[in-house]
């Protein structure tokens, strides 16, 4: 009579070649995919300008007139400069009277008033980073207690909506945004004393919720008190 002691015991299997080709290729894509994915965006977004600058340009001014090739990347850099130029005359006295004088005219104007003031005012919040930014990342209880969410402080609340909120202190606006797309998302307005601030940057705060939860900026201390008080 055998037990099950007495069988041999089975050798361990070694993975096939196939499963070594399949790690190599997915490791291969992980590598070759967010770069061959950024080089695809930076051209099209290349092309992208060019089809709306060059048209401006008369066909002899335009680098395929002379070298015979089509440059993708010059309406870019001739878009650049023309920015730049732009800007640096409405940093003027002449540049800003001039400016004053265009945005009165387009106040008389009511449809065009309110599709301006939205587009100026989405302008200024993007672009003026040095000004406007969100100041850091927090946990709020979002969409009820216990479920928590990240999110970044924008501002403290000011006008109606921090006055005439029922709560015993300030609110601060939080921005919650959604993912894999942290530029939707929504704006709330919480009592200073419910946002937990975090000490990861804002950078790796949006990194967390682009990845899905996947990748967490730092290490765990495991020293921490509050992992103690779980165990």
């Amino acid at each position: 009579m055998t037990t099950p002691f007495d069988e041999e015991p089975q050798p361990l299997r070694k993975p096939g070649m196939f499963s070594g080709l399949r790690a190599s290729f997915l490791t291969g894509l992980v590598v070759i995919a967010p770069v061959a994915l950024t080089i695809w965006l930076i051209w099209t977004l290349m092309g992208w300008v060019d089809s709306f600058v060059l048209p401006l340009i008369p066909t002899n001014l335009r680098p395929e007139h002379y070298i015979g090739i089509n440059l993708r990347g010059v309406g870019v850099i001739i878009f650049l400069v023309f920015t730049i130029i732009v800007g640096w005359i409405a940093k003027g006295l002449i540049g800003k009277s001039l400016i004053r004088f265009a945005e009165s005219l387009v106040n008389r104007m009511p449809v065009v008033r309110s599709i301006y003031s939205g587009v100026k005012q989405i302008a200024e919040t993007v672009f003026a980073q040095s000004e406007r930014s969100f100041e850091k990342a927090c946990l709020v209880q979002y969409p009820r207690k216990d479920i928590w969410a990240v999110g970044f402080i924008s501002t403290a609340a000011k006008g109606e909506v921090n006055t005439k909120a029922e709560t015993g202190s300030d609110l601060l606006s939080i921005f919650v945004p959604t993912t894999p797309n942290p530029t939707s998302g929504f704006l709330l307005f919480f009592p200073r004393e419910d946002v937990i601030e975090l000490d990861m940057s804002v950078e790796d705060a949006a990194k967390l919720v682009i990845s899905a939860g996947l990748v967490y900026p730092g290490e765990v201390n495991p020293d921490d008190p509050r992992l103690k008080r779980r165990t």
